[in-house]
């Protein structure tokens, strides 16, 4: 059974995850940044520089949340930044920090379904997705999608948990992951589920070559995966097809 935020509630996953990222906005930063103790900040920095050489005009983030990697790709200075979310709560914290960074000429985040983008074909130079592609109700749709707005050429950068390969590491990590990070997540969030629903939805999640194969198969090419910090996490980059005359 695919890791759901409630396991009792009639609503499709998709439901489920607006649900839930509505219900803990307000602390979603704070609980963030506290419990990765500021190490997803570094994360997000190494896979924006990744993007550099191609220079992106028009960057697409999906699932942005609050705006953390919109606002980290700033640093390329692109003419635009979009940024689309299922969640009002989460943009509207997000809306909240452009404004507060003296980014909203650059930034624009609107509500909207990862899976039906309501953009053109070949929209975008690049596209960003950090820790959201676990929460797709179906993962090859948003991958999909995602290389429909692509221009040929362009680049999709995914930042993403993993599995620790190291089994020592792993064990630490998991039981932090699993019993520390809930604990903490529900007496700051004052959610019974949500901090519980993210190590489920990690562990199944495929990672490593699995997730490149998936992006293979989507239709990306020239596709490389980087793990960070003992594979916590882990930074993919996939490119659309150029197209040859």
């Amino acid at each position: 059974m695919a890791a759901v935020p409630y396991k009792e509630s009639t609503l499709s996953k998709k439901g489920q995850v607006e649900e839930m990222f509505d219900h803990i906005s307000p602390k979603y930063d704070l609980l963030n940044h506290l419990l990765s103790v500021n190490i997803d900040k570094l994360w997000r920095r190494k896979a924006i520089r990744m993007l550099k050489p191609l220079g992106p005009r028009t960057i697409l983030d999906v699932a942005t949340g609050t705006a953390d990697f919109a606002i980290a790709a700033a640093k390329l200075n692109p003419q635009k930044i979009t940024g689309i979310d299922l969640s009002e709560g989460m943009l509207k914290v997000g809306r909240q920090k452009v404004q507060r960074k003296g980014l909203a000429h650059m930034i624009e985040l609107v509500k909207a379904d990862s899976e039906a983008l309501p953009f053109d074909d070949h929209s975008f130079d690049a596209s960003i997705v950090g820790f959201g592609v676990r929460n797709f109700e179906n993962l090859q749709q948003g991958l999909t999608e995602i290389h429909r707005v692509l221009k040929p050429g362009g680049e999709f950068i995914v930042l993403e948990f993993s599995h620790p390969k190291n089994k020592i590491f792993s064990s630490l990590y998991f039981f932090y992951f699993k019993k520390v990070l809930p604990w903490l997540g529900r007496r700051i969030s004052k959610n019974s589920r949500a901090y519980s629903y993210l190590p489920e939805s990690v562990q199944q999640f495929p990672d490593g070559v699995e997730f490149v194969d998936i992006l293979i198969k989507t239709g990306f090419k020239n596709c490389t995966f980087k793990p960070l910090t003992g594979g916590i996490a882990t930074i993919y980059k996939a490119q659309k097809e150029k197209i040859v005359f």
